[in-house]
């Protein structure tokens, strides 16, 4: 529904076409592009329009517009944005979802916009002078509230408005002191810094002094007697009295009115007739609005001719119909705004204005069995078929790229597989690593070349036709080894037709098998009269063949029927006697290739019969039990969002999720658990200082986020689920982010490792930072290729003899992880008591990861730090530590800190050497010693 162009105000002109944020400022009723050096800035007596435009890797552009009300914003210029901004909708073909923002009140999404903040300016803008006349800078005393996201709001400068709960920044000419209640969390205070710091730069040109002041400290310190003067002495802050604001239901009521013109030539017989619903009247001056009499809400109720509103307390939506006017659409707008006044709701109520078919993930979450969105983008699902089309008339057609299926991690790496076998676990030779059985479970390390340093990687695979008992014991027993396991591994469960890309790309090829080989499994099926399926080499089977690359290919053994055939796919037929391969009219010249690399692997010995699609011989029906109908039609891949990032608040018992918008490496706070939903696989995020002490507890948090299914996206409770703690981010994680490797090596709490920075320590800034969404292509990796071993594909990975696992090697924090059945366990998989499983029958961890290897001539420092003399050599830190298994020799023992280089240095120190000895000698042997140095 667009507007022409003779309609649309000219500052609209262009307007989404580009990625980023484009403001405008209502100035004597018109729009004034607001300049990007002024973004951010905004004054409390105007009113803004806020594009926001993301361009994503497929699919068209996605548009927020919110429209932003100063304090001191009159009520010509408030209904002049509103307008406005259903008018920019409408010019961008009503595509958008519409915010209305009022200063102080903002969204966590408007306010992301603008990190570390907005600070409102009073007075009214100036196109011409871009700033306000007279504008003098003043003390001012700022409360800042938010961990994630912080809502700045300034406070009368005086003792009366401080308090225990909230931080608070007094900015003065000189210095800002930053004031932390005893009752503020860690992260807002490290939040607060960060406002400290914009303060810093933008008001003072980065040159002022920095003071923090703790609640309930003020002896001995000079800046919090200097803090307390300037309120004229040191007096106790009152205790906080009893909030006098209700805590509201987390389940609050919900209710749906339909928006109508009072002039509307159908409104007299839609009162009685729509819906057959009994219908409550709230008339407002521009509008009514009807409530609809229904308890439960669909979908169907929604008509697309019409407005609605939805009041969910806290939150109000309106939904405009796509055949809706533009008139009627102000109209519900306003009945809305007036609906609020009325019933004298909280000015904290945000409004948000949705179009049919761009329903948010929380608008949609309030209807039952909402549709799910599985069609593709209108765009893709007409390439797919212009494809098709040629491929079946003989022509050939050019493929495009596979997303996400570059290894994002080194695959020079060592695999190691296990499969579960009753109470034990049975190592698998290496040429049988890549031949799993359906009706069994395993257990699966990677362990890998990383940045410095092996890293390993785990996964407990679940087939589909596997018993209880070894899908739980596959997951105690993985999380056994990782216990034993030296640094802090990733871990995840992947279930068969589930599994995540980057557990394709470390086996390169990868056959599954009907049947299976464990004694559970055996017993199973001869109980229950079930005939043995299991692959043996010589019975007739067939196998679907899948995958992107060389690198990236699978045979899948399917029923033996023919509907099991699909025309996008390639298929071996074996049997007895001979090998077909059968050739779908809608594969790829990809897919033929792995067909071909395959057959090799599954039966190399028969010479194969290619056949393709539609001049099948009778024999190959008649191997398939005659002939059937089956999928003909090109498979559509469903478009794959841009990932979402949740913090987990899991206090005192409730499990709560809250969306971090723009989210970037900042937001990955040592205190917090949260889960990066990339929706064919999330992961759950420990930051170091968290309140999850386990990888289970860990395991069962990444469940309890999928049965939410916040996006109301279809999660299946299968998928795959990453466990990943901080310090040790694999890179097909930190991909997602613009990735600087020294921020996650820092110490200290959230609020310490931001006041270092704050203090212009530094923190590895020689450290290259990793570009985001970069993969490990063939180029990048040494030879190209995995080094060799007796894979039979001749792109297989070194092997490795299994060592035993040693319980020394045990983290403290996670030496007891499924030592008895556990809730994770049990959650995934329900049916009979979960046997507890017999640890002690492990027969094989992860050997010790090997020390770092330096050049013996790679640089030489001094004793003191200072670098300024040619000294000592450099030595890996494993070497220097007084528990080192090889020790280096010929050091000077009292000195062992100084062999490190500064890289390592930075790395376990937190600090530079220079730092370091500037420091009083008992603080260097402090911190010496918990590193074992001395």
């Amino acid at each position: 529904m667009s507007l022409h162009r003779k309609d649309t105000d000219s500052a609209f002109e262009g307007a989404g076409s580009k990625a980023g944020l484009e403001i405008w400022c209502i100035e004597n009723l018109r729009l004034v592009p607001v300049p990007k050096s002024s973004h951010g800035k905004f004054y409390t007596g105007n009113a803004y329009i806020v594009l926001k435009t993301v361009l994503p890797k497929t699919g068209p552009a996605q548009h927020d517009i919110h429209y932003w009300l100063g304090n001191d914003t009159n009520k010509v210029d408030s209904a002049f944005a509103s307008d406005k901004a259903l008018e920019l909708d409408a010019a961008l073909g009503s595509c958008t979802v519409q915010y209305r923002e009022l200063q102080g009140l903002e969204t966590g999404k408007f306010l992301s916009y603008f990190k570390p903040c907005i600070i409102p300016v009073e007075g009214l803008y100036s196109s011409h002078q871009g700033h306000l006349n007279g504008e003098t800078y003043k003390f001012s005393l700022l409360t800042c509230k938010g961990d994630h996201v912080v809502h700045i709001k300034e406070v009368p400068f005086s003792r009366s408005s401080l308090n225990h709960n909230d931080v608070f920044i007094l900015d003065t000419a000189s210095k800002i002191f930053l004031f932390s209640g005893c009752n503020s969390s860690i992260q807002e205070r490290a939040k607060a810094l960060e406002v400290v710091q914009y303060i810093k730069e933008n008001n003072h040109g980065g040159k002022c002094e920095v003071a923090t002041i703790e609640d309930g400290k003020f002896v001995g310190d000079s800046d919090v007697g200097e803090f307390w003067s300037l309120f004229g002495g040191f007096a106790p802050i009152p205790r906080d009295s009893p909030s006098s604001v209700q805590k509201q239901s987390d389940t609050p009521s919900v209710k749906l009115f339909w928006c109508v013109c009072l002039n509307h030539p159908g409104f007299n017989n839609a009162i009685s007739i729509s819906f057959g619903l009994h219908l409550k009247t709230q008339i407002t001056t521009q509008g009514k609005l009807c409530q609809t009499g229904t308890d439960s809400l669909n979908k169907k109720i929604l008509e697309t001719d019409k407005c609605y509103m939805l009041d969910c307390g806290t939150e109000i939506f309106v939904w405009m119909g796509r055949q809706t006017l533009i008139s009627e659409r102000k109209t519900s707008i306003s009945a809305t705004e007036d609906f609020l006044r009325t019933q004298g709701r909280s000015t904290g109520t945000h409004l948000t204005f949705l179009t049919e078919g761009l329903e948010s993930n929380i608008f949609r979450s309030y209807f039952d069995n909402w549709p799910q969105k599985v069609e593709p983008k209108l765009y893709e699902e007409g390439r797919e078929k212009v494809a098709a089309i040629f491929k079946q008339q003989g022509y050939e057609v050019k493929e495009l790229p596979e997303e996400d299926c570059e290894p994002f991690i080194n695959c020079r790496g060592t695999l190691k597989v296990w499969r579960v076998n009753a109470d034990e676990l049975s190592l698998l030779p290496v040429p049988e690593q890549t031949k799993f059985y359906s009706g069994d479970c395993y257990v699966v390390q990677f362990t890998y070349p990383g940045n410095e340093r092996d890293e390993n990687l785990f996964y407990a695979w679940i087939g589909r036709r596997s018993v209880m008992e070894d899908r739980r014991d596959a997951i105690s027993h993985m999380t056994a080894i990782v216990d034993s396991t030296k640094g802090d591994p990733v871990l995840a469960q992947a279930v068969e037709d589930k599994e995540p890309i980057q557990f394709f790309l470390i086996f390169q090829t990868l056959i599954i098998f009907k049947g299976g080989m464990s004694k559970r499994y055996k017993k199973f099926i001869a109980e229950k009269g079930i005939t043995d399926e299991t692959y043996d080499g010589i019975k007739t089977a067939l196998f679907r063949v899948q995958g992107t690359s060389p690198q990236n290919m699978q045979a899948i053994e399917v029923d033996l029927v023919s509907s099991s055939l699909n025309s996008s796919y390639c298929y071996i037929l074996q049997t007895e006697t001979f090998i077909f391969t059968w050739i779908g009219s809608l594969s790829s010249t990809r897919d033929h290739d792995l067909l071909d690399g395959m057959l090799e692997l599954i039966n190399p010995t028969l010479q194969p019969i290619s056949v393709r699609e539609g001049s099948e011989p009778d024999i190959f029906w008649n191997a398939l039990g005659g002939k059937a109908e089956y999928p003909k039609a090109k498979e559509m891949k469903q478009c794959v969002e841009d990932p979402h990032l949740f913090t987990l608040n899991t206090t005192e018992g409730d499990f709560k999720v809250k969306e971090i918008y723009n989210f970037s490496q900042d937001d990955l706070t040592t205190e917090d658990v949260l889960v990066l939903d990339c929706h064919r696989e999330i992961y759950v995020w420990i930051g170091c200082h968290s309140n999850v002490g386990s990888k289970q507890q860990a395991l069962t948090l990444g469940l309890k986020f999928l049965e939410m299914d916040v996006l109301v996206e279809g999660l299946s409770l299968e998928t795959p689920i990453y466990i990943v703690t901080e310090g040790h981010e694999p890179p097909f994680f930190t991909r997602f982010f613009e990735w600087d490797p020294s921020k996650a090596n820092m110490h200290g709490n959230s609020f310490e490792r931001k006041l270092a920075i704050l203090k212009g320590k530094p923190h590895n800034l020689e450290v290259p930072t990793r570009n985001s969404w970069k993969a490990y292509s063939r180029e990048t990796t040494p030879n190209g290729l995995r080094s060799k071993s007796v894979i039979s594909n001749g792109l297989g990975r070194s092997g490795s003899p299994a060592s035993s696992v040693s319980g020394s090697n045990s983290k403290s924090s996670t030496n007891q992880l499924f030592s008895s059945p556990t809730p994770i366990v049990r959650k995934l998989f329900s049916g009979s008591p979960h046997g507890s499983a017999d640890e002690s029958s492990v027969s094989a961890g992860s050997p010790a990861a090997e020390p770092r290897s330096f050049s013996q001539s790679a640089g030489f420092i001094q004793a003191d730090g200072s670098g300024d003399c040619v000294n000592l050599l450099i030595y890996p830190y494993e070497q220097l530590s007084v528990i080192s298994s090889d020790p280096v020799a010929g050091i000077d023992v009292t000195k062992r800190e100084a062999y490190l280089s500064d890289e390592d240095f930075q790395d376990k120190f937190g600090m530079t050497k220079r730092a370091f000895y500037e420091l009083p000698k008992w603080r260097q042997n402090k911190l010496k010693t918990s590193l074992h140095l001395f």
